[in-house]
């Protein structure tokens, strides 16, 4: 069981809600990846003209926990005015907190980020920070409230799976208590079991899946992906090693002549 914030969900699966081809899909996708939490990006336009409405009670009656985020955000001002109509729309007081630095790289502000997950974490809010595996990062923004990181795999919507694995293994080493999910950058299964294998608590998909060609399908081999990458990890693998061992024992092997 996963804790969050005090509360306690089965799947290590997080699933976006952008990109797919149609709403019957993206919840055709959604059971097949067994998940209890879906995001959800709100846009401060649609927020304020009360635009997508149709759209966010067929997200409430998926009957799964809404994971809102500030998409889309450049500056500590729009993430939390977002935050505060996303808290009205969704009743929850989580947030998935995203400022980006550009629309090219989409890479977390880490300044931007800091200040606005202080200013939303004294206001009540539950913040799931979208950030690096920057160790001084994660320590700030555990000080500013933060009580789970979300470090990218690789730039959202790359594909490219972990880019830095050691940063990844070093943030897991130095905050061994704190809930970790990769967020963003995976495009298959085994980037996944990868991170799970890490000892990542969740991984938090969209485009891998929306924008497969069977996403429904992508869907089921991710939810298998990381349960196979946590009980991994739970089993503790053996460590690597540069030379050869025997699996069959040489005790009592026959000696010729």
């Amino acid at each position: 069981m996963l804790d969050l914030y005090g509360t306690g969900v089965e799947s290590r699966l997080l699933l976006g809600t952008a990109l797919y081809p149609s709403p019957a899909i993206m919840a055709d996708a959604i059971r097949a990846a067994r998940c209890d939490i879906v995001t959800v990006s709100l846009r401060r336009e649609s927020g304020s003209a009360r635009a997508g409405q149709d759209f966010w009670s067929f997200i409430r009656d998926l009957g799964l926990k809404v994971l809102p985020n500030t998409a889309g955000c450049h500056t500590v001002k729009e993430a939390v005015t977002t935050a505060h109509m996303a808290r009205e729309i969704f009743g929850t007081p989580w947030v998935k907190l995203e400022v980006v630095t550009d629309a090219e790289t989409l890479s977390p502000d880490g300044v931007a980020l800091i200040e606005a997950a202080r200013i939303l974490t004294g206001e009540g809010f539950e913040v799931f920070p979208y950030c690096t595996e920057d160790l001084s990062l994660a320590g700030r923004l555990l000080e500013a409230g933060c009580r789970v990181l979300m470090p990218w795999g690789a730039p959202i919507g790359s594909a490219r799976g972990l880019n830095n694995t050691y940063g990844l293994r070093t943030l897991r080493a130095h905050f061994p208590d704190v809930p970790l999910i990769v967020d963003a950058g995976l495009g298959v299964p085994s980037h996944a079991a990868a991170a799970m294998e890490l000892g990542f608590d969740a991984v938090l998909l969209n485009t891998a899946v929306a924008k497969a060609g069977d996403p429904v399908a992508m869907a089921q081999a991710f939810a298998g992906a990381i349960e196979a990458g946590r009980l991994a990890f739970d089993a503790v693998p053996m460590e690597p090693r540069d030379m050869a061992a025997p699996s069959t024992p040489v005790l009592g092997k026959a000696v010729f002549e």
